[in-house]
């Protein structure tokens, strides 16, 4: 059975009333991102990570240790393992969910599913308290995993609403909203965690409240999106066979794109290079707090920066990627984080203003090479195929990104020095850059059956 949607949009094969409706919905793909990306920066990027450590530590017996399921682990790296087994278990369920979502061409339903599964998760972290470290690591299992899968959906709408030589703007303004979102939330928990004495909060309380406030913001503006998109009828073509589901329909997947090797080898750079970014966004914060001894104010203060030359980064490197193309800024935005984790391991420790020259870093090339990663593949998709394939390309970027923690983890766990665990990150950008260099792009997106930008 083959399928494909009305999903397509040619320039120029439209009247103003279709013009306005893509660009209704354009507009409230953008807010997905501003609904979810708190979640990114407040919960996964500054708070989770420090006070997950700090109650593990509680819970640790004499040498440091926890013993989830009765498995020896350094409290230090508990962190990690939890964020690579979320990533695991999205590895599971993301494929599937975009094969369903392709077959029934009923999108919207599946991401409202994550979306609040994800929002309830992270709410219920307000109750993470004490020692409670296990329930600390299932609610970042759910909430990491219910993302990942909402990215899938959220992700796969893009070629569907925007034409092939708008996707690299559509793509950066995405992130932009994202960013401008994670900042604005970071500034309010900014001045509660700093005043949390005079709301008559204790510094765990102001903490809890930050990590629960973003699983409410989750929820509430992902009712925008869910409004303003639109699922595209599927349109079967030839007699068709019942769908299959589960483990067959994943199979079925990966054999299908066995027929676009160029995209796949697009996916594999994609997934080594995204790996580095994965991590060190999630591990910042820890390596900021233990390694290099600095207060919480100062790395909320950081990753603020970070949020806000991130906007100028996305859209900047969008107009940067209309002149050269999305995939040498990319490559130029690779050595810039090799660059960036190279500085990081030198880094006197209790001196912030270097870890916020760092951060800034951090921030001119992060929702760039994020952002045009995205909109890169969007042209390498076949039509009819969008949640299908983004699904695989979801699993690259959150959904395999669980080697990245692993590695940071074990490296810790082997050596117990941060430093080495960070600078163990640069192979996934060096060999993400010889991987993505080897690519031919426009060959790629004409074995798709898709037209070829100007510049690509």
């Amino acid at each position: 059975m083959s399928e494909r949607t009305d999903s397509r949009t040619e320039p120029g094969a439209e009247d103003g009333g279709a013009a306005a409706a893509r660009k209704r919905e354009q507009h409230g793909w953008y807010v997905y991102d501003f609904a979810c990306s708190v979640y990114s920066t407040s919960v996964l990027t500054v708070f989770l990570g420090p006070y997950l450590t700090a109650v593990a530590k509680a819970a640790a017996d004499a040498e440091g240790y926890v013993h989830p399921l009765g498995i020896p682990v350094r409290a230090g790296s508990f962190f990690a393992y939890s964020v690579s087994a979320s990533v695991i278990l999205a590895v599971l369920i993301m494929p599937l969910v975009g094969a369903a979502a392709d077959r029934g061409g009923r999108k919207k339903p599946l991401l409202a599913v994550a979306a609040y599964t994800g929002a309830a998760a992270t709410a219920g972290m307000f109750f993470l308290d004490g020692d409670r470290y296990l329930l600390g690591g299932l609610l970042l299992i759910v909430a990491n995993a219910s993302l990942a899968v909402s990215m899938v959906l959220y992700n796969a709408f893009l070629p569907q609403i925007a034409t092939p030589e708008e996707r690299d703007t559509v793509s950066s303004r995405g992130w932009a909203f994202g960013y401008t979102s994670g900042a604005f939330v970071l500034l309010l928990n900014l001045v509660l965690f700093q005043g949390h004495d005079a709301f008559g909060l204790s510094e765990g309380e102001a903490v809890r409240i930050c990590l629960a406030s973003a699983g409410v913001w989750w929820g509430a503006f992902a009712i925008i999106p869910l409004r303003r998109l639109r699922d595209r009828a599927v349109v079967k073509e030839g007699g068709g066979a019942p769908a299959v589901s589960g483990w067959r329909q994943l199979v079925a997947t990966l054999k299908d794109m066995r027929r676009y090797p160029l995209t796949l080898s697009f996916l594999l750079a994609y997934l080594v290079y995204n790996d580095g970014v994965q991590t060190v966004i999630s591990q910042a914060s820890v390596y900021g707090s233990e390694e290099l001894e600095l207060e919480q104010s100062t790395l909320i203060v950081a990753v603020l920066l970070v949020q806000v030359l991130a906007v100028a980064g996305a859209l900047g490197m969008g107009r940067l990627a209309r002149t050269y193309g999305a995939k040498r800024t990319i490559l130029g935005s690779l050595v810039a984080w090799t660059l960036t984790l190279a500085a990081g391991y030198f880094l006197p420790a209790r001196t912030p203003v270097w870890f916020f020259a760092l951060a800034a870093m951090i921030g001119l090339v992060l929702g760039g090479s994020q952002a045009l990663s995205r909109s890169l593949f969007s042209h390498l998709v076949p039509a009819g195929k969008e949640a299908e394939y983004f699904s695989a390309y979801e699993m690259s970027d959150r959904g395999l990104s669980w080697i990245g923690p692993l590695v940071f983890g074990l490296t810790f766990q082997l050596t117990g020095s941060y430093r080495d665990a960070i600078i163990s990150l640069v192979v996934f950008f060096a060999l993400g850059f010889v991987l993505l260099a080897r690519v031919p792009v426009r060959r790629a997106v004409e074995a798709a059956g898709n037209p070829v930008p100007e510049r690509v």
